[in-house]
């Protein structure tokens, strides 16, 4: 068993509390023995609706291949004013526009920037999500619950166009997009010379998507399409559509710069999937561009800790959440790591919910996955951790105790916040730590996950004894 006590160098010294009760609780009474006795602590719960750190989460919208076909903007428009209720303030919506498999494409495929089913084209008017009206209402009805609506923007690869020879690789490509071909609404009309390799791009980037139709984003006529023009996918989708922010896909198939530029011209918030462990690429990417990254380092130490290799010490490595818990968007799941049960890519449903209580109460921007908040096995677990993060799970961060399979994490009280404790048990029995320095002198906590049925007293210096229950976690505050 490895024990240590980890203090993360970045986070200031945490707050010292004076205790719950004053002089004036004192009771006049002299047991005899010369000493006066206090009066027994007790203890209500905080109404944790009293607080709010001004964070939310954002739901991810979607799965691979939803079903109902065609009807899944009414499916959202009917879940988010429960969202909102839970705290949630951004849906990431899957990509919106046409792509070539039509009526059965989740949207990574794009043909038409400007067709959010609204064009007769690739067999289908709507599509899989539904028709541009029953978007244009997810988007009212979303805002009108105080949720930002988040486009999924495919940079790169396209897919769908007609096929034309093409000089540049000596052979037939589909790389003509035109009202016929795969672009019905006659916008961003696209030919071989808009793609890698061309007369101003001679040479050929690789890309692990539809390598022959990669937009070269150097020319001035895809910048102006994509983003620089007043009639471009970035401002229409802003502008007339309504869309809040952007979820940036695959951009290790384009340069950083492309994203920076993009912001530059309409802003909003932005997530990128940059597909890469290391916190410092990760950090990289924030610097060069300005935008947030989805925090692939949590996600992997989350896997390695839970599943992998069943130590919970891995919770205490390098993360992005670190350096950057305004950029760092965190996640136990999404549409790619669910879509196949890779189990590199992948938290075991018996441990996403203690996956889900680091990343609700350590710093980060969480996501919540909608097959994880749909499932009524979490569902109201979820929506506690939730209410957690954005009311008390605030302050410095200091690792308590931590060993394969236990992790005790503080998070500092503030003067407008209480703080909290986190504590993950990966074993199957009940577990109790001893002596836990905590921000509370002498006052009742509990747990307010409501897992275990424990409220205990702090001493006069704070410390106390604490318990998680089996393969499970507690998250304890003071009590009133």
């Amino acid at each position: 068993m490895k024990n240590k006590i980890i203090v993360f160098p970045l986070f200031l010294a945490l707050l010292v509390l004076t205790g719950c009760s004053s002089d004036d609780d004192v009771i006049e009474t002299d047991p005899g023995n010369g000493t006066v006795d206090p009066p027994p602590i007790t203890g209500e719960p905080l109404n944790l609706a009293d607080f709010d750190n001004g964070t939310g989460v954002m739901m991810q919208g979607f799965y691979w291949d939803v079903e109902p076909r065609h009807e899944w903007w009414e499916v959202l428009t009917a879940k988010v004013g429960d969202w909102a209720d839970a705290g949630v303030n951004r849906v990431w919506l899957p990509p919106a526009s046409k792509g070539q498999s039509g009526g059965f494409s989740m949207g990574y495929d794009p043909s038409d920037y400007f067709d959010l089913g609204e064009y007769d084209q690739h067999s289908t008017v709507e599509t899989r999500f539904g028709s541009r009206e029953e978007l244009d209402a997810l988007i009212e009805t979303a805002h009108a619950n105080g949720l930002e609506v988040i486009a999924d923007i495919v940079l790169n690869h396209n897919s769908g166009g007609g096929l034309e020879y093409n000089p540049y690789r000596g052979y037939d490509t589909y790389t003509l997009f035109d009202e016929e071909h795969g672009n019905a609404s006659g916008k961003f009309n696209r030919d071989y010379e808009n793609f890698y390799p061309n007369s101003t791009s001679p040479y050929d980037p690789g890309s692990l998507f539809y390598e022959e139709t990669n937009l070269d984003h150097n020319q001035q006529y895809v910048q102006d399409w994509l983003w620089a023009s007043d009639n471009s996918v970035a401002n229409y989708y802003k502008n007339e559509v309504g869309f809040d922010g952007w979820r940036f896909d695959y951009v290790l198939g384009f340069e950083p710069w492309v994203v920076k530029a993009w912001l530059d011209e309409v802003g909003g918030f932005s997530v990128a999937e940059l597909w890469d462990s290391n916190v410092q690429v990760l950090e990289n990417y924030i610097e060069e561009t300005g935008s947030g990254v989805f925090d692939f380092s949590t996600f992997y130490k989350l896997d390695e800790a839970f599943d992998r290799y069943d130590d919970l010490t891995y919770l205490t490595d390098d993360m992005l959440w670190m350096t950057y818990p305004d950029k760092a968007v965190t996640f136990t799941a999404n549409h790619d790591t669910e879509k196949d049960d890779d189990e590199n890519n992948f938290i075991s449903m018996e441990n996403k919910l203690q996956a889900y209580a680091f990343i609700l109460t350590h710093p980060g921007y969480p996501t919540i996955f909608y097959s994880d908040y749909e499932n009524e096995d979490f569902k109201s677990q979820l929506q506690q951790l939730i209410l957690i993060n954005n009311t008390i799970a605030t302050g410095d961060v200091e690792v308590l105790y931590v060993d394969d399979d236990e992790y005790i994490m503080k998070r500092a009280r503030t003067p407008s916040s209480p703080g909290l404790i986190l504590y993950l048990n990966t074993s199957g029995n009940i577990k109790i730590k001893e002596n836990i320095d905590t921000d509370w002198n002498q006052a009742m906590i509990m747990d307010y996950t409501g897992n275990i049925d424990y409220s205990p007293i702090t001493d006069k210096d704070g410390n106390v004894s604490l318990r998680a229950p089996a393969n499970g976690y507690a998250v304890y505050s003071i009590m009133q």
